[in-house]
């Protein structure tokens, strides 16, 4: 187990570089494209590892501060899709190409966010309860978000939306929490190797969609990939702005941040392909090319920033020192 924790740790700190490479093998071995058949099964194995790791003191932070974890579930849902319709109005995207960037900005925040927001010396109670809140929204949320706003390009159907959301990402979930409560013991001793397993099965998914678009990456990859560095970065810049605009403190921001900024790219994929078409499924796989570089580079300079001391006085009178975050 030791060895396979190793291996674990890796995966997870090189994840950048092996979707990169992963993407790069399938465009060039298009015999891969057969990984997209299994798409939606890869993502219900990410999402039962997520219910394994979840107990009820995630869930803390809703009750502790509702107000900061609905802003930022709010934010999700409304700023992503409305800055994922703004850029394909601007890069005159077709209508598979448009529909799948608004998925995009309509699918919950990404199950690596958590760990992004903990190297950042971000909130990760607050990131937690974000990315567990709004993946738990999704099955309502996302198919009435593509049913408003998408439907125009092609037709939306919000109540299949519905139930492949639910198989994918709700049912998977709730076992996985049903497990952890009762198997505790035994979960924790395979809880290292889960981000082995969510890393191998991203993987897979983004050689899947890779290579099943490798013909129409030519034409609009650079495109695509612009756009969703712009989608990811406006997701940051806006979550960080609106959170501080709402006095919330630096930690929290952070997270707010980190958790707008990153889309459960997987799950567009494959609710992209399974819905519409594969092209639909490309913006999901750029996307997790994108997010996974800018995560790293975000928390690293966060993390990197020097405490500011401030001094305050306390309601007795006696002066002392509180940190806070220079960002």
């Amino acid at each position: 187990m030791h060895t396979l924790t190793n291996i674990s740790h890796w995966a997870g700190k090189y994840f950048a570089p092996l979707v990169i490479a992963a993407a790069v093998f399938a465009y060039f071995f298009t015999e891969l494209a057969v990984l997209s058949n299994a798409i939606n099964i890869l993502l219900g194995i990410v999402m039962f590892g997520m219910g394994l790791t979840l107990k009820a003191t995630d869930f803390s932070m809703i009750f502790k501060k509702p107000a900061h974890v609905i802003i930022g579930v709010l934010m999700q849902f409304t700023m992503m899709p409305l800055l994922a319709l703004l850029l394909v109005w601007l890069f005159g995207f077709p209508p598979e190409l448009a529909v799948g960037f608004i998925l995009l900005g309509s699918v919950p925040g990404g199950t690596s966010s958590n760990v992004m927001v903990y190297l950042a010396k971000g909130d990760l109670p607050l990131s937690v309860t974000m990315t567990t809140l709004s993946t738990l929204l999704a099955p309502v949320a996302t198919p009435l978000i593509m049913y408003i706003v998408a439907n125009n390009w092609l037709p939306v159907d919000p109540f299949d939306l519905f139930l492949s959301i639910t198989q994918i990402v709700l049912i998977p979930i709730i076992l996985g929490i049903i497990v952890n409560s009762f198997f505790s013991r035994g979960v924790q001793k395979v809880t290292p190797a889960l981000p082995l397993v969510s890393v191998t099965a991203i993987i897979l998914i983004v050689m899947g969609v890779v290579a099943a678009n490798a013909e129409q990456i030519l034409e609009v990859g650079l495109l695509v990939f612009a756009a969703a560095v712009l989608h990811n970065t406006g997701g940051y810049l806006l979550g960080y702005m609106i959170a501080k605009l709402l006095n919330v403190d630096p930690a929290q921001c952070r997270a707010v941040s980190i958790e707008v900024g990153m889309q459960n790219s997987g799950l567009a994929s494959g609710l992209g392909a399974a819905h519409f078409s594969p092209l639909a499924a490309l913006p999901g796989a750029v996307f997790s090319v994108v997010h996974n570089i800018s995560g790293p580079l975000l928390a690293n300079y966060w993390s990197r920033r020097p405490l500011k001391k401030i001094s305050v006085r306390s309601e007795t009178g006696v002066k002392r020192d509180a940190s806070q975050r220079n960002d």
